[in-house]
């Protein structure tokens, strides 16, 4: 698993539904297990999927035109339940950032913590992003985590977004909580060192 994410330039994939709920990006049905992989593949199952288990062909990931590490769907992406597992779904599917206009918060924070980075964008520009990536599936677009922005490649758009400094520090390093707190290894020793002897 690559955790650290610094810059990204890549095709998107368009999903421009509102609303969309964690029970959508992985059914409750595929959660009975403990590990983050495999979920990828039952990512928007039932939207993917017909009874029969066929892809859907009018399903924009059954669409080989479109591909990249990034998707970006409609307003109030990730609402619902507070499972982990969607997070999980979407980074084992091979997607590193999801753009939208607005995040649940409970997914927000999932995706930080499972090194899915959320960036949210103006409804306009949203719509932009939507527009270029669905009339032309080559469009790229530019995420540069040090500076906090995203870039509509080659239309000279772009947009800050925000991220909380202690998630930001974590992602540019490849930190889950744990690494974070063994990274400062050196210093706890060093205040216990200090402490035991007042």
């Amino acid at each position: 698993m690559k955790k650290d994410f610094i810059k990204l330039t890549s095709t998107a994939v368009p999903l421009p539904i509102e609303n969309i709920d964690t029970d959508q990006i992985i059914p409750a049905r595929f959660l009975k297990a403990t590990s983050r992989d495999g979920f990828g593949e039952n990512l928007f199952r039932d939207w993917r999927f017909d009874n029969a288990g066929q892809p859907k062909a009018d399903f924009v990931l059954n669409n080989k035109r479109y591909s990249g590490q990034i998707l970006v769907g409609g307003r109030n992406f990730g609402c619902g339940s507070s499972r982990e597992h969607a997070a999980w779904a979407i980074y084992d599917a091979g997607f590193r950032v999801v753009v939208s206009s607005f995040f649940a918060d409970i997914f927000k924070g999932n995706a930080l913590n499972n090194f899915l980075l959320p960036v949210q964008v103006s409804e306009e520009f949203l719509q932009e992003i939507l527009s270029a990536t669905i009339d032309n599936p080559a469009t790229e677009l530019a995420i540069d985590l040090a500076t906090q922005t995203i870039e509509l490649v080659g239309a000279g758009k772009s947009e800050n977004f925000a991220i909380d400094g202690y998630k930001k520090m974590c992602l540019l390093n490849g930190f889950d909580d744990i690494d974070y707190l063994l990274s400062l290894k050196d210093k706890i020793e060093a205040y216990e060192e200090r402490a035991i002897k007042f």
